[in-house]
């Protein structure tokens, strides 16, 4: 299997709605196009992942929201070096439709209370929802590793909330650690790189906000041994 040397994953850069949430009554999510900022982000980013990529090749998924999209074309690979899938499964949380602007930060506080992985937004997505769309993506993903020429780089251009839930999938995180974690900066990137065990490691934690309770800890018991 020619496992990737390095999989980074990418937040596209400021959105008219990271700007202004009043957008989202009058725009649809995924038709949110990045303000100047966001792209300046995103050229920034190209930089720096053409300094990780040098010459080497790329296979990259995108989220088919028009910010990310927008994000990846001004990252200014090389094409010739890239071979680029829009990947539906990589993106945003769905939130319902048009959006009420007080129902929503409603709902968000209703979230914060009951929980971002399992609250469900009226007619949206749950986080969990979108960890079970992403462990359906890394299946695929995981195959496309089989064939003796897959590019030693792997890019996600996708969003804050997704990018900690494929952390999560991959490396096997608890809720409570999902829980205690903050999206990363638009235009940040998070590398989980290839070690000589085998096994990935992120090069930078995400910043976490609280210290989150270990599993098994408050129930008494002692963690099921792994083999």
């Amino acid at each position: 299997m020619a496992q990737p040397r390095r999989i980074v994953l990418l937040r596209h850069g400021e959105s008219q709605g990271n700007y202004d949430d009043s957008v989202y009554e009058r725009i649809p999510d995924h038709a949110l196009e990045l303000t100047d900022q966001g792209r300046r982000q995103a050229v920034e980013a190209g930089a720096r992942l053409r300094a990780v990529f040098g010459e080497e090749g790329v296979s990259a998924y995108v989220s088919p929201y028009r910010r990310t999209l927008q994000t990846f074309q001004l990252l200014g690979l090389d094409p010739t070096l890239v071979r680029v899938r829009e990947e539906p499964r990589l993106r945003e949380q769905d939130w319902g439709n048009w959006q009420d602007r007080e129902d929503v930060r409603r709902q968000k506080r209703a979230r914060d209370a009951y929980g971002h992985f399992f609250y469900r937004f009226a007619q949206g997505e749950s986080g969990a929802d979108v960890y079970d769309r992403v462990g359906a993506f890394l299946e695929s993903l995981w195959r496309s590793f089989e064939s003796p020429d897959h590019p030693p780089n792997v890019l996600l251009v996708t969003h804050g909330l997704t990018m900690r839930l494929f952390c999560m999938r991959w490396l096997h995180w608890s809720v409570a650690e999902f829980e205690s974690l903050s999206n990363p900066g638009n235009g940040e990137t998070r590398e989980l790189r290839l070690g000589r065990n085998g096994r990935y490691h992120l090069d930078r934690p995400f910043e976490h906000w609280h210290t989150p309770e270990l599993p098994f800890e408050s129930a008494g018991t002692r963690p099921p041994n792994r083999r």
